[in-house]
């Protein structure tokens, strides 16, 4: 431990002491920066390390003691010596006369040599009775030093603790005894290894300093720690150092055997604790992201946080700012917290550290509940059912439109996410899926919207405006609406629903491909469902009997013909019965069928 052979110093002379004490590392965890206008940021506006200033954080605070003199009011005595004889000087100590009292707040205040003002304990409360004297610093604190500057003698045997919790648990920082392993179960003057750097050591150097009465005791949170060269990469030391509250516990006083004298009473009346001034020598802990620490709102010390950085210690980023995960700040990188990427579509993000493994450590960040449409961890594409509009930048909030896709027409509300294109069913197209393509035509089927044209529309080869010569005068398509009776059903041999599909001309002939959906009567070719070929003599469908277009669905009713050029399939002639298609036909025909079985014909 360090020897300090002084009676009484200023905070200054403690700071370069403890300083001293550490040799080649020095302060330099502390170091002060420069004083630009924000000294969190270099002269470029770059973020950069700033630490608080270096202070006594235990000046003008209250100081909880377990004892102090004068109440009752009592007599003290304080040895002196002169020409190697000791001599007492015995006064009164009483708490309600301002000029004989020695309260706590001596403790902490302006310590001046020229006006020593000193707290005092009760006369001889001695081991393993103790007294302890406990400090609150109101928010974490990096303590660099602690040092108590005495009135009386140093005690025999004391402790430093300290709480990182405000006083909930402490452990402690120092020891302090000539009896070490009986005190305190440690040995004395314990070597310090990286193993065991954050462990309180006990040692009795203490006692052997000079002066006997009025000396120091000055401990050093950092002197012979093996990694105090390089604080800024100790985790282990940068929680050691970390303090909210400070405890010094005195265990037995140094009576020096004077107990044994004859005049006890006299020698009980010399002992006792008394310091005039307890320092706590640090800064405001705030990892490198603050320069100084503020009162809040309800009067609570905190750091100015820089760098996107928030919390009492700076110690984890503000909100929004989650890109890359909150680092204490050290001398070679600011560890700035860095802005999510939500290209202002949210408002929330979080980080995941394994997206920022995966990107090489430059980023972290997923943004939550992307709005506008949004979607993606940077919401930098459009959600199903949206497309982007490449006019806008993706940052609009309009950046997404609608895909609007045709409910029939489309197989998919997803459209493509930069045309806009919806994926269309056969035989449709358009943006949407709203029409059907070329070569195609509607239909009344949601499965199948569009059906193919048939590449050879079944047209005559007259004149639109002339019909061509010899067409009966019967054959043509009789007006009004035509009636399915049961006399006409029975004159046919056979009657069908059909759905016509395409047609091609065969020289004399048409063949039509059908495909019959519905067989009532089935004639003697023994007509089954499914696709078949139906033949119209080219002369009939020149004039119209029967008329007949692809695409659409008929009942056909007709007799078997025996010219049907040895073809299979269907033949429709001038008396056949072809008539567009009726859903209410469907029943009636049942009907028929079923009076046909019975002989009803």
């Amino acid at each position: 431990m360090i020897r300090i052979l002084v009676t009484c110093v200023s905070t200054v002379s403690i700071i370069g002491m403890v300083a001293g004490a550490r040799g080649g590392y020095g302060m330099s965890m502390f170091a002060a920066q420069s004083s630009p206008p924000d000294p969190c940021y270099d002269e470029n506006g770059n973020p950069r390390r700033c630490i608080p200033d270096f202070v006594n954080s235990a000046f003008g605070k209250d100081v909880r003691v377990s004892s102090t003199c004068g109440a009752p009011a009592s007599r003290y005595c304080v040895v002196t010596e002169k020409e190697e004889e000791r001599s007492r000087d015995c006064n009164i100590c009483d708490a309600t006369d301002p000029k004989k009292s020695h309260p706590p707040a001596y403790l902490t205040d302006l310590n001046n040599p020229h006006n020593l003002t000193c707290w005092q304990s009760e006369n001889y409360v001695q081991y393993p009775q103790n007294v302890t004297l406990t400090l609150s610093l109101g928010k974490k604190f990096e303590v660099t030093y602690v040092s108590l500057q005495f009135c009386s003698p140093r005690p025999e045997s004391m402790a430093i603790f300290k709480s990182m919790d405000y006083g909930k648990t402490w452990v402690p920082f120092q020891f302090y005894s000539t009896q070490c392993k009986k005190m305190y179960n440690k040995p004395s003057k314990a070597a310090i290894t990286k193993q065991n750097e954050q462990e309180a050591i006990c040692t009795d150097s203490h006692t052997d300093m000079q002066p006997l009465t009025g000396g120091l005791i000055a401990f050093s949170t950092l002197d012979g720690r093996p990694s105090a060269h390089d604080f800024d990469n100790s985790p282990v030391l940068q929680d050691w150092v970390t303090a909210t509250d400070i405890k010094v516990t005195f265990n037995r006083l140094h009576t020096f055997g004077d107990e044994n004298e004859d005049d006890s009473e006299l020698a009980r009346d010399s002992y006792f604790y008394a310091v005039s001034d307890l320092q706590v020598g640090g800064r405001c802990k705030c990892n490198g992201h603050a320069s100084k620490c503020v009162k809040d709102r309800e009067g609570n010390l905190v750091c100015e946080c820089k760098h996107n950085t928030a919390g009492p210690e700076c110690d984890r980023c503000k909100p929004f700012h989650y890109d890359r995960p909150w680092q204490r700040a050290t001398a070679r990188e600011a560890n700035e917290c860095v802005v999510c990427h939500c290209n202002l579509h949210a408002r929330r993000c979080r980080f995941n550290m394994e997206l920022y493994k995966l990107s090489g450590r430059r980023s972290g960040g997923v943004c939550l509940n992307c709005r506008h449409n949004t979607a993606g961890r940077h919401c930098h594409y459009c959600k199903e059912g949206y497309y982007r509009d490449m006019t806008k930048a993706i940052s609009h909030r309009r950046a997404c439109k609608a895909c609007d896709c045709h409910p029939v027409g489309a197989a998919g509300k997803t459209c493509n996410q930069t045309t806009g294109q919806c994926p269309c069913k056969d035989g449709v197209t358009g943006i949407t899926c709203n029409r059907c393509a070329k070569g195609y035509q509607q239909s009344r089927s949601p499965i199948a919207p569009c059906i193919k044209i048939p590449v050879a529309a079944p047209t005559a080869t007259y004149s639109s405006s002339e019909e061509p010569t010899g067409c009966d005068s019967h054959c043509k398509t009789p007006k009004g609406k035509m009636k399915v009776t049961m006399k006409k059903y029975c004159k046919k041999d056979f009657a069908v629903q059909v759905h016509v599909l395409k047609g091609d001309k065969a020289g004399e002939w048409w063949k039509f491909t059908i495909n019959i959906i519905s067989v009532y009567k089935q004639g003697g070719h023994r007509i089954r469902r499914g696709d078949q070929l139906l033949w119209v003599r080219a002369k009939d469908v020149a004039c119209k009997c029967p008329k007949i277009k692809p695409g659409r669905k008929y009942l056909l009713m007709g007799s078997d013909d025996d010219d049907s050029r040895g073809q299979s399939g269907v033949v429709a002639d001038k008396g056949s019965l072809l008539i567009p298609w009726k859903d209410l036909w469907a029943r009636r025909l049942r009907k028929f069928q079923q009076r046909d079985k019975r002989g009803k014909c």
